[in-house]
């Protein structure tokens, strides 16, 4: 036997070995390969196949593709699981006659589309004073809105809302204006100079910013402590309300290009908690991907067969891919709603990681039922699961003072409120209906598709009269934060573009003033940024002006009494301390609120422990503010001047920034604080001491950056029981299972094991498209592209090739065959594969 021959000897046993035949199967296979002894290695791969499928086939590629369902079946019943018994129901016949996998339910097309953008006030006003030369048109057109409304009926809440806004309206201008009046005490000219000036309208927009921010943590902590406002959505709900038999909700995964594993392992908990719940009957689970990697492809669908085996998920839990992946996560849920959206009176929207207990989904359902006039009710998640150092800071953070602001945020909104764009259950008809997005109109970076969704989505509900709640009082939900500052900040660049990019939908026509709120806060959070910055560079030119200029003495014609311009340092002080009182006290009051509950400060590690990481956290986040400062109006001045956004969905694990990309990253701005830090120097040393909480975080911000986010710092943190939160030292059940399936969790196959491993491979050529070739130049050139492929390394291959190569049956067939039968194989092909 020559060294060709033993070779493909060789390799048949090795496939063999893989397919995990039954005894049965084997002897059919061995009795066919014993009458093709002597056949080339591409017949004697076809005859196997031929054995599999138990059909003679008139060439290796039509004998590999019909035997893709007896394989992967075969491979599977191998390793029983209670799925098992309605594996035959996800496999149908398409048109063609070929089997295909069967991960969606039938469609049921529904209507779904975008009203053109109207945001100029005055072309309305010209239309609505023609509409009055048409009464009758006018009046028919009101009729025809009010028929698309939700159920009208007395609403107190909607009078408690008007009121408490009007209370906070006045509570932020008359701060502001006293915060102001005496701002004006400070500076050397009394604002009667320019810059001062300028100074002044900075300071009076970035106070009155802050003051926002103040009383909502102060209402927040009020309704806290009291218990809960009374007009909260669950208050008024009892815990019993039933859930009728036909009342369907859908719990909608988008994901794209995601850690496989971790995002599955959210699946598997949240599903086995709504089962555990007994509200399995109610719920269905979609996987909406829009994944374009091919490696991703490849574990994604072999993760869905695992999970709907391992839980008996088919028919309940499907999978979804889409080809063409417009509008990003908003345009997957449109999709999702225009094929199967009208099967559901509810859905459920998450993200990659979110996880909720079945306790919350049920509650979701039974507020929505009590409410038939709310429209979406967004839960209040609670950050967990990372273990960086910084990750666990912002938990640390989020779950101490998050809830004073999202109880804050429900005083002052109620009805008419955020929506985060997961976490949330929606009512499917009238999102349908009125919650389509068309695109922004024009050109440059503020226009097109529309990228935060989330606060559109929630006016355009509000809109057409349907309630918008936060349950903040809701548990059981749960999220990831960013495991870096860098991975922060670059999620920052693409919410700051998405925030200017919304409003310019401000003046259009008729959104809530609520939710024009809402536009306008979402762009203050990060307009504030380059604020505060013009204001420091300001500053610093006014003391410029101050030190290198002779002083002004007369400023107006026919002056009788000079000016003196003078620094009262001590005024100073007392403005920046009631500046700082702003910041701060909120910190403080969630702090005393946890102290007030020793369930609480029990989660937190203990009092002293919960007072000292308040503490370190206050410190580290006054370091980080300068540099967020510094991030987000690079951002804000780079979407002003058209510059796009690149999206990609944030890391899912404990990445670590290394010293090479934070140098590249923070490198301008260590630059420009030293540059600062010497140019006041120069001009007053006694000045620098103003300046140096802001330059001095500039110029630590490298490893600053660096060790917060070092994994060995946050796990030491946590030994010590610093900034400990309640879901690490008393984990719910739902986070026990997630960090348990991460564990058990196997290498997921990818692109190569699409083509080398028999089951993969069956199982992407059952979900693929058949392409019909028609003519003979075609098949040949089919093969010599297969040839030329397995030829090279698998890592040589571009990433569109590998993702065309996954839709095309017959590709796949063909690449299965020249791997295992062509003596020309590349090394790296069989070595790669997993047994």
């Amino acid at each position: 036997m020559d060294s060709t021959t033993r070779g493909a000897a060789e390799r048949l046993s090795r496939y063999l070995q893989r397919l995990s035949l039954d005894a049965a199967t084997r002897t059919c296979v061995e009795m066919r390969l014993s009458g093709a002894a002597d056949a080339p290695p591409r017949e004697v791969f076809a005859s196997v196949h031929e054995a599999l499928s138990g059909r003679s086939e008139t060439s290796a590629v039509d004998a590999v593709r019909h035997s893709a369902w007896p394989r992967l079946r075969t491979r599977l019943l191998a390793q029983p699981r209670k799925g098992d018994r309605n594996l035959d129901s996800i496999i149908a016949q398409d048109r063609h006659g070929d089997l295909r996998l069967v991960t969606t339910p039938p469609l049921v097309r529904a209507s779904m589309s975008p009203r053109p953008w109207d945001n100029n006030p005055l072309r309305r006003l010209w239309r609505w004073l023609a509409a009055q030369l048409l009464g009758r048109r006018g009046r028919m057109h009101t009729r025809a809105t009010q028929q698309e409304s939700p159920p009208r009926r007395p609403a107190p809440w909607r009078v408690a809302a008007r009121n408490r806004r009007l209370l906070l309206i006045a509570l932020v201008l008359v701060q502001t204006y006293f915060a102001t009046y005496f701002m004006t005490a400070v500076l050397p000219y009394r604002g009667q100079h320019g810059l001062e000036l300028a100074l002044l309208a900075i300071y009076a927009v970035l106070f009155a910013w802050i003051s926002a921010g103040f009383w909502t943590a102060l209402m927040g902590f009020f309704q806290l402590l009291r218990g809960r406002d009374r007009h909260t959505i669950s208050a008024t709900t009892a815990d019993d309300v039933p859930i009728p038999e036909s009342v369907r909700t859908a719990i909608l995964f988008p994901i794209c290009n995601e850690n496989v594993a971790r995002v599955f392992a959210g699946i598997r908990a949240t599903w086995d908690s709504v089962c555990r719940a007994g509200m399995r009957e109610h719920f269905d689970l979609y996987i909406l991907s829009d994944s374009y990697d091919a490696d991703t492809r490849v574990a994604e669908l072999d993760a869905w067969l695992k999970l709907c085996r391992e839980v008996d998920g088919f028919g309940r839990i499907f999978y979804r891919r889409r080809t063409h992946r417009i509008k990003r996560k908003s345009g997957n849920i449109a999709d999702w709603c225009r094929r199967w959206g009208s099967r559901y009176k509810y859905m459920v929207i998450f993200d990659a990681d979110s996880v909720m207990s079945g306790a919350c989904l049920k509650r979701l359902v039974q507020l929505m039922e009590a409410h038939d006039n709310a429209g979406i009710i967004q839960t209040a998640p609670r950050a967990a699961g990372r273990e960086t150092l910084y990750a666990r800071i912002q938990q640390f953070a989020t779950r101490v003072y998050g809830p004073l602001f999202t109880a804050g945020l429900h005083f002052w909104q109620l009805g008419e409120s955020h929506y985060w764009g997961h976490n949330a259950i929606i009512r499917v008809a009238p999102f349908m209906k009125h919650c389509a997005l068309g695109r922004l109109p024009g050109h440059g970076a503020l226009s097109g598709e529309i990228m935060s969704h989330d606060f559109v989505e929630a006016a355009l509900m509000r809109r057409a009269g349907w309630a918008v709640w936060i349950a903040y009082d809701l548990p059981g939900s749960w999220e990831e934060m960013p495991p870096t500052l860098l991975d922060e900040l670059q999620r920052d660049q693409r919410w700051c573009q998405g925030n200017l990019m919304n409003f310019r939908l401000f003046f259009s026509q008729g959104l809530h003033p609520a939710h024009r709120a809402v536009f306008m806060t979402g762009v203050m959070a990060y307009l504030s940024a380059p604020l505060w910055f013009a204001f420091l560079v300001l500053s610093t030119a006014l003391l410029a002006v101050f030190e290198l200029s002779e002083p002004v003495y007369f400023s107006q014609p026919y002056q009788l009494f000079p000016n003196w311009p003078s620094w009262h340092p001590e005024w100073a002080i007392r403005l920046f301390g009631g500046t700082m009182l702003l910041l701060f006290l909120p910190k403080v009051l969630s702090l005393l609120l946890a102290l007030c509950q020793p369930a609480q400060w029990r989660g937190f590690g203990g009092p002293l422990k919960l007072a000292l990481g308040v503490f370190l956290e206050s410190l580290f986040s006054a370091l980080l503010a300068p540099i967020r400062m510094l991030f987000h109006t690079r951002y804000v001045l780079s979407a002003l001047a058209g510059f796009a956004v690149r999206w990609k969905s944030p890391p899912r694990e404990d990445a670590q920034t290394p010293w090479s990309q934070a140098l590249l990253r923070h490198g301008g701005g260590t630059v420009l604080g030293l540059a600062w830090l010497g140019l006041v120097y120069w001009l007053n040393p006694s000045f620098l001491w103003w300046l140096l909480p802001v330059a001095g975080s500039l110029v630590i911000a490298i490893p600053l950056s660096v060790w917060s986010s070092r994994v060995g710092l946050g796990r030491m943190a946590r030994a010590a029981r610093l900034f400990l939160i309640p879901e690490e030292s008393m984990p719910p059940r739902e986070l026990r299972w997630l960090r348990a399936a991460l564990r058990r969790a196997a290498p997921s196959p990818g692109f190569r094991d699409a083509i080398i491993e028999p089951a993969v491979n069956a199982l992407m050529m059952l979900s693929a498209r058949r392409r019909p070739l028609q003519s003979a130049g075609q098949h040949a050139e089919r093969e010599r592209l297969a040839d030329a492929l397995v030829r090279d390394p698998p890592s040589g291959i571009d990433p569109r090739t590998c993702n065309r190569l996954l839709s095309d049956t017959d590709m796949l067939a063909e690449l299965h065959v020249r791997a295992w039968s062509s003596p020309e194989t590349h090394p790296d092909w069989l070595a790669s594969s997993s047994s």
